[in-house]
């Protein structure tokens, strides 16, 4: 019901709401059918995206067909409890991911240039 409402008012929702949910906290071995099952009551999902790698095997993507219902999710399930972890729904914001992505590369390269020339950051 709360879709329809939603839906029926002229709601105009803010910029950063997309289809694409990223969420973060799953527990370990959470399958795709189990979030599916978690996400699927909120509407129909185009696609879902677990994270395969050490760092990102507990994030998802969860991409809905319609805006609203991934609205929703994030109302609904920010916090959610799932094996005693709770979730973290966020919209995916691409401009957000690639700074954070753009980030590590320059620490990682800063780290190797340090390495290379003997500098220390340790305080003396």
């Amino acid at each position: 019901m709360a879709t329809i409402s939603l839906r029926k008012g002229n709601t105009r929702l803010p910029p950063e709401v997309n289809r694409a949910l990223y969420v973060r906290n799953f527990p370990f071995n959470t399958s795709s059918e189990e979030i599916y099952d978690i996400f699927g009551k909120y509407g129909a999902i185009r696609q879902i995206r677990i994270g395969t790698s050490k760092d990102t095997h507990d994030t998802a993507f969860v991409v809905y067909e319609d805006i609203y219902d991934a609205k929703i999710v994030v109302d609904h399930l920010s916090g959610f409890n799932v094996a005693n972890r709770y979730l973290i729904v966020l919209f995916y914001q691409q401009a957000e991911m690639s700074k954070k992505f753009d980030q590590k590369k320059k620490e990682d390269k800063i780290a190797k240039m340090q390495e290379k020339y003997g500098v220390s950051t340790k305080d003396k």
